[in-house]
């Protein structure tokens, strides 16, 4: 797959929003130690070439509400490419899977699972095993407590110099 290139300014950007999200055209500017008008210019490139995908906002649920959060993974029964179609299409409808992630090794997937609480989640497991998906087995794991959530160091996991 073609990568995109970037130069130390395009990644500048893409880190500061990464870091930040919606920023003003003059903080961006100050952030990456651009002019506004160029910096502008280049934020437009970049979302016109598809590298910016969104902004988000991120809550402290916490604050909000005692939630059950578990991870789950999941080894389907079969592996032809329509039992990954039909699982991954049946996932992409559940609210309360907030992640999903096919992976290689030991499981198909990792799921990370919102639910107001254990009973909830365990209502979701069942539908998820009467729904027919090809799951064949899969392990839970009860998320405790929060270490560490971060964004990637653009910079750093591109080997550019980083200012300020």
């Amino acid at each position: 797959m073609k990568k995109d290139a970037l130069d130390i300014i395009d990644i500048r950007i893409l880190s500061v929003l990464q870091q930040h999200g919606k920023t003003s055209k003059s903080q961006l500017a100050e952030l990456v130690n651009l002019s506004p008008t160029p910096c502008w210019v280049r934020l437009n490139k970049l979302k016109r070439s598809g590298l910016i995908i969104g902004y988000k906002t991120e809550i402290d649920l916490e604050r909000i509400a005692d939630l059950t959060k578990v991870v789950v993974t999941i080894s389907l029964k079969t592996h032809q490419k329509s039992d990954f179609d039909r699982f991954e299409a049946y996932i992409q409808k559940i609210d309360e899977v907030i992640e999903c992630d096919a992976t290689g090794g030991g499981s198909d997937y990792v799921m990370k699972v919102i639910t107001r609480n254990l009973s909830d989640f365990q209502n979701l497991i069942d539908q998820l095993l009467t729904a027919e998906i090809g799951i064949d087995r899969y392990f839970i794991y009860i998320l405790t407590r929060k270490i560490k959530s971060s964004v990637p160091n653009l910079p750093k996991l591109l080997n550019v110099p980083h200012s300020k």
